[in-house]
């Protein structure tokens, strides 16, 4: 919504009609809410990838909520009242895209593997958030021994890498195989520990920076005691960048998800539904031309990485100032243009407009510059108008002589007689 103030013209000038400019008001809530706002900030190319990544990322969202309702058959099972499903069975009217070699239907399994990397997904990032930046504030705030010890702990753990890593603990954790709610916490811890380092270091280094402003020292010579200022003004303040890392992190979340599954080390078939577990089971299939038991599980997990790196991706790319698009400035010029206000009126171009004034000024200084050209606004050595700029141009008057002496005396007489 934008607002009009009208700037009268000053007292006494005779200027032209008060002048109108816009003010802008205050934008709606729902305006300045994250993904919103980045929506509207972005323009072109730029737009069009965060709007991939929203609606994929959405129908993921929706598809993993509306589950027991989306799906024509439950995850685990392998009959209905006609009789058993049957292994491998193509795509038909009954099974829209086929079984499984266990006699699972895929599209049933699908489905539910959406809400299975959903809950995987969330358990995953909330616990990395609470321990990473609850580490990162009481290490880049109080500092010491222990900022250097948990520094050179998630240093190395930041440097194994992130499968193998998530392996080991998936075995220490349940064993390899465990129930639904145990193997999607098992999951979920082994990826936490994997993404805690990253949380770490990012909250970490926006501390040390933030603690040192002078608004913090203010506080300090306040009185205030260090939790409130850790979680009043240093937290609220480090926590910018943490949705990017969330929007990249779940992409990954899901593709280590599927890596357990894949190796063996992820949910049970008859706990829950796991795209990684799919794809193992279908990888004899393939070779004998038994395509849509791998097809629909991997192409499930490359939309899902793909909308949600999309939408991260073009978070990241907003947030930078180098990186961001910005909209064309010939709407701004004219904004500015049109609300021009000089002392004692508006300023007005004319029938010829801008260009009329800036080609007249550049005409102006064009005959300025012409040598002998006599300027009427320059004064002369003499006092009187008409002169050119330097002083030395034609005088109006009657031509003077010298006042002593014949006009052919040396110059050394002309100096003794002034």
């Amino acid at each position: 919504m934008v607002a009009e103030t009208v700037v009268p013209a000053g007292p006494g000038t005779g200027g032209p009609a008060p002048a109108v400019v816009p003010e802008r008001g205050r934008v709606a809530w729902w305006k300045r809410l994250p993904v919103v706002h980045q929506l509207r900030q972005s323009v072109g190319l730029q737009r069009g990838m965060l709007v991939a990544g929203l609606v994929i990322s959405g129908l993921f969202l929706l598809t993993a909520a509306l589950a027991p309702v989306l799906a024509p058959y439950g995850y685990s099972q392998l009959r209905s009242a006609d009789g058993p499903f049957g292994a491998q069975q193509p795509p038909s009217a009954e099974h829209l895209l086929g079984t499984t070699v266990g006699g699972y239907d895929v599209l049933s399994r699908v489905i539910w593997g959406a809400q299975t990397a959903l809950l995987v997904i969330v358990v995953a990032i909330l616990a990395s958030i609470v321990v990473g930046v609850l580490l990162g504030l009481v290490s880049g705030y109080f500092g010491g021994w222990a900022d250097r010890l948990l520094v050179v702990v998630c240093d190395a753990i930041y440097a194994f890498p992130s499968l193998l890593l998530a392996i080991l603990m998936a075995i220490v954790i349940s064993g390899g195989q465990s129930s639904m709610w145990g193997g999607i916490l098992a999951a979920a811890l082994s990826i936490t520990v994997v993404f805690v380092p990253q949380y770490f270091r990012v909250t970490r280094a926006e501390v040390v920076r933030i603690k040192g402003e002078a608004f913090v020292d203010s506080a300090r010579v306040l009185g205030t005691p260090h939790r409130r200022i850790m979680f009043r003004h240093v937290l609220r303040n480090s926590t910018r960048t943490l949705p990017l890392i969330v929007t990249l992190n779940a992409s990954e979340a899901i593709l280590t998800l599927a890596g357990l599954g894949f190796l063996g080390f992820g949910i049970e078939p008859t706990a829950a539904a796991e795209w990684g577990y799919d794809l193992n089971k279908a990888v004899s299939d393939v070779t004998s031309g038994i395509w849509w038991t791998a097809l629909f599980p991997g192409l499930a997990i490359v939309l899902v990485v793909l909308g949600i790196t999309l939408v991260g991706e073009s978070l990241n790319d907003l947030a930078d100032p180098r990186l961001r698009s910005r909209r064309a400035s010939a709407e701004v010029s004219g904004d500015v243009a049109e609300t021009s206000v000089v002392p004692g009126g508006t300023l007005t171009a004319g029938p010829g407009g801008l260009d009329a004034i800036e080609g007249a000024g550049s005409r102006s200084d064009e005959l300025a510059e012409v040598p002998g050209r006599p300027d009427p606004d320059a004064v002369g050595l003499d006092g009187r108008p008409g002169g050119t700029p330097d002083g030395d141009g034609p005088a109006t008057g009657p031509a003077t002589g010298p006042v002593d002496g014949p006009a052919d005396a040396p110059d050394d007489e002309t100096e003794d007689r002034r």
